[in-house]
């Protein structure tokens, strides 16, 4: 997102994340914490609820307001991985769930009463071939049965309720995305009850788990849409969830960048600024072009989304050069800093961790083009 668009929101989130710097998340980062007072402040400014219609207590602004809040989260030094789920899941929730769960669930969301930040896909055995995953719910009598595992789930310890992709009908050879449907998981009443969580320690701070399912009961009112229409509805999660991510890259991005224009105009070696240098004033040129496109495709996808349009190929565009762009500008400030980028205190090596990830996740780079390839370019698929 450019700068001009939602202005009074930006500063908002600038004013509210100065109250958490750079200490705050340090300390977390070496705890392996999670930032409870950030979420909640967040919360209670109300920018967790802005996909969340006005009648169930949100401000339903959309999905381009969304991604102006995330963006300025992860360009004034802080992480929006403990909250977006909570956005992005209303792709699912919003488009596809019913009258009564939207009453029963989405005003309590919206006041932080409830959070709704596990969205239970990946698994070990499936991986990014999601319509191999082989958790399995069996209809009984008014509940479903769960049996299964999971893996990469952040949250999961931290969220009240989980958005769960499990199969009801074997995998059909012929419609291998059919025969999966998505549960609301209430996991204060699971967990303990066919519910294990086990953490998974990773080299970023994101409450990271993996997910035991054993005989798991979760009432038939739970299921979102159709049973056996699931992967569909999960697609509106996931292609907000690139977009909304590809935006936290772009506020990445303008970090690094920031980060390494003021440090290279101060930093004196040879008796000169080291900003006079081409050998870095180029690449903090190029962080910032790579910065400024992949933000119009993040507008792009975003405004499709919003219209109800197709946007899975600018969902996964979005992503794939705004992870690209935020790389290249993590990879700049830290060779532009020199040894001081190593160092605890400047942030830029957390920070350098943390937009690493969005080279794998929530889609790797090989599978978007991979998607470009077959359904833009009309090339054979090569799996």
């Amino acid at each position: 997102m450019s700068n001009e668009t939602f202005p009074e929101i930006r500063e908002a989130v600038r004013k509210l994340c100065a109250r958490f710097p750079g200490a705050y998340w340090r300390e977390l980062d070496r705890e392996r914490a999670y930032p409870t007072a950030f979420v909640q402040a967040l919360t209670e400014a109300g920018f967790l609820s802005v996909l969340i219609p006005e009648e169930f207590g949100g401000s339903g602004l959309g999905l381009a307001a969304a991604t102006a809040v995330l963006e300025e989260i992860h360009r004034s030094g802080c992480n929006g991985g403990a909250c977006h789920a909570q956005m992005y899941t209303m792709g699912t929730v919003l488009r596809h769930g019913t009258p009564a769960q939207k009453q029963a669930y989405l005003p309590k969301i919206a006041t932080g009463e409830l959070r709704l930040q596990a969205f239970g896909v990946t698994e070990p055995d499936a991986g990014t071939d999601t319509t191999r995953i082989s958790t399995f719910a069996k209809k009984v009598g008014d509940k479903y049965v769960v049996n299964g595992r999971k893996i990469w789930i952040s949250r999961a310890e931290h969220s009240d309720l989980m958005v769960l992709l499990c199969r009801t009908s074997p995998r059909d050879e012929a419609k291998t995305s059919a025969g999966m449907s998505v549960l609301l998981v209430d996991m204060r009443q699971a967990v303990g009850n066919g519910l294990t969580i086990r953490p998974v320690r990773t080299m970023l701070n994101h409450a990271t788990t993996e997910l035991f399912f054993e005989d798991l009961e979760v009432p038939a009112e739970n299921l979102v849409g159709e049973e056996g229409k699931g992967f569909k509805y999960i697609l509106d999660g996931m292609n907000a969830e690139r977009i909304l991510i590809a935006s936290e890259c772009v506020g990445d991005a303008r970090f690094f960048i920031d980060r390494a224009s003021q440090y290279a105009k101060e930093r004196v070696v040879f008796g000169r600024p080291i900003g006079e240098n081409q050998g870095v004033q180029f690449p903090l040129a190029r962080a910032y072009v790579q910065m400024t496109s992949a933000s119009l495709m993040v507008d792009k996808a975003a405004e499709l989304f919003e219209a109800g349009q197709p946007c899975g190929t600018e969902a996964n565009m979005a992503k794939l050069v705004a992870s690209e762009a935020s790389w290249f500008a993590a990879d700049m400030c830290l060779q532009t800093h020199g040894g001081f980028g190593f160092a605890e205190e400047y942030d830029i090596e957390r920070k350098f961790r943390e937009t690493r990830l969005y080279q794998v996740a929530p889609i790797s780079t090989n599978l978007i083009l991979s998607h470009v390839a077959t359904h833009v370019l009309g090339q054979p698929k090569s799996f």
